[in-house]
């Protein structure tokens, strides 16, 4: 019995190892083209091992246009969108739960049902809305989406459920109005949810490339997705700028998971399997 459990879990591993090692490929492929020279990135059989590897790639990313400004722009829109859906999702998750008036749960049913809804299908009406706002070319374009999260808003109604009414009301009694009872009581239960919404939300807003394409004419405001494209079009076939360009992107992703990993996991639990 004991050998069997033993051989159980050394299979586990094996098995989860190999399957880390098959998907750390694309990843190290990236790492190892982003060192090549042109010539030694279309060598055939591929070179995983750079036989003289250089950072010139690195280099020309931010000499060939305006890439600190692309990263810029990118960090902002994404900052800004993930606050934006934070703060207005954790108040519509606290005022379906937490906050009774007649027909709520007929509103927010059919507030998360929209989550059925292609995102193709809202980005013409969308992109005549902005238009009619004078928004086109303007950061604000595409940020403003963020209102509307549903699987935000879902997630943290399956967390806040959780929190006892006791407290709420403890909180009330001790003067505290329904905004206080808001930001003091109920977005610090919540903060494992809201760690895996920043991630989640943050990754989305960074790597969002079609809505960004529609919304930003202008080159001094294109995101960075947008900027790596060009370098396909216009660069091609210089895969090694490409891939420098795609690991740079990836940076503050990892920083921000690095940060919230605590949370990450428990925050998708509590949102997936509670309520």
């Amino acid at each position: 019995m004991i050998l069997k459990k033993r051989l159980s879990t050394t299979g586990y591993y094996v098995v989860s190892a190999a399957i880390a090692v098959v998907s750390m490929i694309p990843f190290l492929w990236m790492i190892s083209t982003s060192l090549k020279t042109q010539g030694a990135v279309m060598t055939v059989p591929i070179q995983w091992i750079p036989e003289e590897p250089t950072l010139q790639a690195y280099v020309d990313v931010f000499t060939t246009f305006s890439f600190a400004r692309t990263v810029a722009n990118s960090l902002f829109i994404a900052v800004t969108y993930t606050g934006v859906t934070l703060l207005s999702s954790s108040m519509a998750a606290f005022a379906f739960t937490k906050i009774h008036f007649r027909g709520n749960d007929l509103l927010l049913k059919v507030y998360l049902a929209t989550m059925m809804i292609p995102t193709q299908v809202t980005m013409i009406p969308l992109f005549v809305v902005m238009n009619r706002l004078g928004l086109i070319n303007s950061y604000s374009s595409v940020i403003m989406p963020s209102l509307f999260r549903p699987f935000a808003v879902f997630m943290l109604v399956q967390q806040m459920r959780t929190i006892p009414q006791d407290f709420l009301d403890a909180a009330r009694i001790d003067g505290a109005n329904t905004f206080q009872v808001f930001r003091k009581v109920a977005l610090p239960m919540c903060k494992p949810t809201l760690a895996t919404l920043m991630v989640t939300t943050f990754m989305e807003s960074w790597n969002d490339y079609l809505w960004p394409l529609l919304m930003l004419t202008d080159r001094s405001k294109m995101t960075l997705p947008i900027a790596l494209a060009t370098l396909t079009g216009q660069y091609n076939p210089q895969y090694a700028l490409l891939m420098a360009g795609s690991l740079i992107s990836m940076i503050p992703i990892i920083i921000i998971y690095i940060m919230a990993q605590r949370s990450f996991q428990y925050g998708m639990m509590a949102g997936g399997i509670k309520g």
